[in-house]
């Protein structure tokens, strides 16, 4: 079984909470993944990547019985999505596999309220750049269901069959709610080996951007 994610609008803080949007809670080892690219002067510059969500890993325990993901710590998913959400974005955003540095996943072996930091990114005028953070649920659903899941495979028959032997880590789905589109009709998935899983090596997760 996979597991949902269901964002909503929520007052609360959400600091070191499950959160979609926002700000990413961060220890201070971890640096906020930014994006190389190539101006059109031919200087390399850096843009941060969007911050799509963190997973409080204690809210998912209940429903990850076999232990595929940690069951403590924080995870933090990044990609560089703002084609997608309505926003301009320095490099292009192609089709099919996507690597580092265009995605990102962290990992935070345990949560610590007291020396984590909100990595707030801000424009030349010092205004927030994220949109608002909205409170996470989870529940069960099918390894192959459509919407915002962790686990499972791929909706779509193509993205498994072109990507053989992995699994879907984070699947993020076009949502008019939450403003965001993948072109037609289309959804961006985190893949990952089941061997890397295994060993939570998260480094070598990769992104899958698929549209019909």
């Amino acid at each position: 079984m996979a597991i949902q994610l269901i964002p909503k609008a929520s007052g609360k803080t959400l600091f070191c909470c499950s959160k979609w949007w926002g700000d990413p809670d961060l220890p201070p080892q971890v640096e906020y993944p930014m994006m190389e690219y190539e101006d059109k002067d031919g200087t390399m510059q850096e843009y941060p990547l969007t911050f799509i969500c963190q997973i409080d890993c204690e809210d998912i325990a209940a429903l990850d019985p076999e232990g595929r993901l940690p069951h403590e710590g924080m995870l933090y998913f990044f990609a560089a999505i703002d084609d997608f959400l309505g926003y301009e974005s320095p490099q292009s955003s192609p089709m099919g596999r996507w690597d580092r540095p265009m995605i990102a996943v962290k990992y935070a072996k345990s949560i610590n309220m007291e020396t984590f930091n909100t990595c707030i990114l801000v424009d030349d005028d010092d205004n927030p750049l994220a949109e608002k953070a909205m409170e996470l649920s989870f529940e069960r659903c099918e390894d192959r269901s459509m919407g915002h899941k962790l686990l499972g495979l791929p909706f779509y028959d193509d993205v498994a069959q072109w990507n053989e032997g992995c699994l879907n880590l984070l699947q993020i789905d076009e949502d008019d709610d939450l403003g965001i589109r993948f072109y037609d009709s289309g959804t961006f998935n985190f893949l990952i080996r089941e061997s890397d899983l295994k060993y939570g090596n998260f480094k070598k997760t990769f992104g899958y951007l698929h549209s019909l």
